[in-house]
């Protein structure tokens, strides 16, 4: 069968893109005209034409009502939809490798196309007709967002009026999130095109067909008319912008836009139900049927809030930890059907969540006497619109939010120590007045530890000390009922000692993404004052380059300092093992400089040092690298402008010696009190497996108070600011674990 002009018939016909994979489909109504055609035939003047592979994504973007198509090397096939669509009994398939389609456009392409290329009618809501298919435009009065239907599509349930008062319910089905329409608030602006209206329950109803679509528009008077689609091809025009405003203005007269739609942390109540707008941190998933999202809208909540416990290496995204100290970070638990909506959520995402509930709730680890503190969830079930969905970067509601986040902007700049407890760790404990006698009653049994201090009293209940007055020294006899962090390997931290900042040391895994990306970006740095190697890695087209001081040539490898630039984290490494002071580099037009200070910026043989964002120079001097001795991580630093940063050992106790229990910190004397360097054991899986077995034997797994080791303790008792508020702290220091 020869197949001649095939010609688009705009006045009844509309271009459709779907998209499956691994394939896109194009489905277009054709008017077809054969000369050939069979009298019994003749009377099926439309047929079905469908485009497979890169054909049907170029047809797609590159045709427009109205044109003029050619195809040739199509494959005829007996259509599955003839009976349905009343179309040509047979179908047409562009999927063969010689298939093509050529376009001839009547009229040269604008950017919108104008009324004349495309028209549209629209049908008032009082008028819309049972059984017809329709184009209506509406104001959103009720929506529930997107959510899992009973078969394998998402539905999105609205409400819809307009100038005739009528308001009508519609139900869009889709198997994919982002072809829903994106509404945020009530009072939103919808355009819907090849709706169904069908009578239920004696209420109009609109269902999608086939080849329908779905606009949103924002619904403030004063705001751009800015269409919200993910579609990369639709008709708006003049007219269209029209009755948008038309619509936006006779809403606001109907007070069916709220100027406040939603509430921010600040003025949250316990037992509220409440629509929140605000910006994803990070996220977690806890079981099956809940997932962790934490957030924050810039606002502080005047009520403590719950500080919901979960692994770091389970955290996705950003540190939250000085924002939950501050009271800015809400965990929300959100659960059931509302989890996949949430899981595909990126950190940074902006979200809003409609009807969630505030709930006072205590901590299980809480005394009884404490306050309660307010948790956030999203429970199940779509009723009155539960639910979240993620905002458009540019949307107009998230000005004022954005502001607010910029006050907070370099809050969490650093990781920061993983639990509110520990604030002022770095402060120096201040000079300690001894605590005179008490009639402390004697404690049968050894000590697994050994005080070192100068003075000389006998032990305190912790009752007592709690009820003294700091600042004090004394010596308490207790065990130890329980210790944080439980994972050990987090109690080794980064400490810088010009701005206090502390954190946790990065895993290798941030560290392997920094030198991926730096090797990837990588251009081969020239610098006079260095003297270059270079060779080629096993990845093509990437290049692994060490440089050295031209002053320093003649030296032997471990009195030199080597750049490295262009490798993994895997090869440098490897290359640590055989130099000893190997300093990670990358070019910067042209120029030398340092990887981002996420990543050591002195690898040692087994040991790796940091360097502070806050507190570095980052500078290169050559003049700088010549006349040292030896090369040590000091001499490193201040050589290339960087603030070293120390590591420490920091864990908490919680003593209980029968009388009281209280928190103390074992920080400042906590290598002497393991008799291990932390420097040391950064790099030594033995020296931590040491720390593991001293914790083992202080509180022994499953093992009761009573036959837990008494441990003789030397505490200072002092004071630091929290919030305008004294705090009094306590920490343990002149004491070590007493070696056999």
């Amino acid at each position: 069968m020869a197949s001649k002009c095939l010609e688009l018939r705009s006045e009844q016909l509309h271009s459709i893109c779907l998209a499956f994979a691994p394939r896109i489909l194009f489905k277009a109504a054709l008017a077809l005209w054969e000369e050939d055609l069979a009298p019994s035939t003749t009377e099926h003047t439309s047929i079905n034409v469908i485009f497979f592979g890169t054909l049907a994504k170029d047809f797609s973007q590159s045709v427009r009502q109205g044109d003029v198509v050619l195809l040739a090397e199509f494959t005829i096939r007996k259509s599955p939809s003839f009976l349905r669509d009343k179309l040509h009994p047979c179908q047409l398939e562009m999927d063969d490798k010689d298939a093509c389609v050529y376009v001839c456009p009547l009229a040269a392409p604008s950017h919108v196309p104008s009324s004349s290329e495309a028209k549209y009618t629209y049908v008032p809501l009082n008028n819309v007709k049972h059984k017809t298919v329709v184009n209506v435009y509406g104001v959103v009065t009720f929506f529930k967002p997107p959510f899992p239907s009973k078969g394998s599509d998402y539905c999105s349930a609205l409400k819809i009026t307009d100038q005739s008062d009528v308001k009508v319910s519609c139900n869009i089905f889709s198997k994919k999130l982002e072809d829903h329409p994106v509404i945020i608030r009530v009072g939103d602006i919808i355009r819907l095109h090849r709706f169904k209206a069908e009578m239920f329950n004696d209420s109009m109803t609109l269902l999608n067909t086939y080849g329908w679509s779905a606009v949103t528009f924002d619904g403030i008077i004063d705001s751009a008319v800015t269409p919200r689609t993910s579609s990369k091809s639709f008709h708006f025009g003049e007219s269209d912008k029209h009755t948008v405003q038309e619509l936006r203005r006779w809403a606001a007269s109907q007070s069916l836009i709220s100027n406040d739609p939603t509430v921010s942390l600040s003025s949250v109540q316990p037992g509220m139900y409440f629509d929140l707008t605000c910006q994803l941190l990070a996220k977690a998933v806890m079981d099956s049927r809940c997932i962790l999202l934490k957030v924050w809208d810039g606002t502080k909540c005047e009520h403590p809030l719950l500080n919901v416990a979960v692994a770091s290496d389970a955290l996705e995204g950003e540190s939250t930890v000085a924002k939950d100290r501050m009271n800015l970070t809400a965990n929300v638990l959100v659960y059931d059907n509302h989890m996949e909506a949430a899981r595909d959520l990126k950190p940074g995402t902006f979200l809003r969540f409609y009807n969630l509930r505030s709930l006072l709730q205590r901590d299980p680890d809480q005394q009884p006497d404490q306050p309660e503190h307010l948790s956030f969830h999203l429970h199940g079930g779509t009723t009155y619109g539960r639910g979240l969905r993620s905002l458009p970067a540019d949307s107009p509601d998230l000005q004022s939010l954005k502001s607010l986040l910029e006050e907070h902007v370099d809050l969490d700049e650093y990781d920061e120590v993983n639990d509110g407890t520990l604030l002022d760790i770095w402060y120096t404990p201040p000079e300690a007045v001894v605590l005179p006698n008490d009639e402390e009653p004697d404690r049968e049994g050894p000590s697994y530890t050994v005080r070192t201090c100068e003075h000389n009293t006998q032990q305190l209940t912790l009752a007592r000390v709690k009820r003294s007055t700091p600042p004090l020294s004394c010596h308490v006899r207790a065990r130890v009922k329980k210790y944080h962090p439980q994972q050990l390997y987090q109690c080794l931290k980064l400490f810088c000692s010009k701005c206090k900042t502390m954190l946790d040391v990065p895993d290798d895994s941030a560290v392997a993404k920094v030198f991926r990306e730096s090797a990837r970006e990588n251009q081969p740095c020239d610098e006079q004052w260095a003297a270059t190697s270079s060779a080629s890695s096993r990845e093509p087209g990437r290049t692994i380059s060490m440089h050295i001081s031209r002053d320093m040539a003649g030296e032997g490898t471990h009195m030199q300092l080597i750049f490295v630039e262009g490798t993994t984290l895997d090869e440098i490494c490897v290359l640590s093992c055989d130099y000893k002071n190997l300093v990670p580099v990358r070019s910067e037009n042209g120029r030398m400089t340092l990887m981002d200070l996420t990543a050591p910026f002195l690898f040692s043989g087994e040991k790796r040092y940091y360097g502070c964002k806050q507190c570095s120079l980052n500078t290169f001097e050559n003049h700088v690298f010549t006349g040292v001795e030896t090369w040590d991580e000091q001499a490193v630093a201040r050589a290339l402008g960087v603030q070293l940063m120390q590591y420490g050992l920091l864990i908490q106790f919680e003593l209980d010696d029968g009388t009281d229990t209280l928190e103390a910190l074992l920080w400042e004397n906590a290598e002497k009190f393991f008799h291990v360097s932390a420097v040391d054991a950064s790099g030594s899986q033995d020296l931590q497996d040491k720390i593991q077995t001293i914790m083992d034997t202080i509180q022994p797994t499953d093992s009761s108070l009573e036959k837990r080791p008494w441990l003789d303790l030397c505490l200072s008792v002092y004071t630091v600011k929290d919030n305008d508020r004294k705090k009094i702290c306590y920490q343990i220091i002149n004491t070590e674990i007493r070696e056999e």
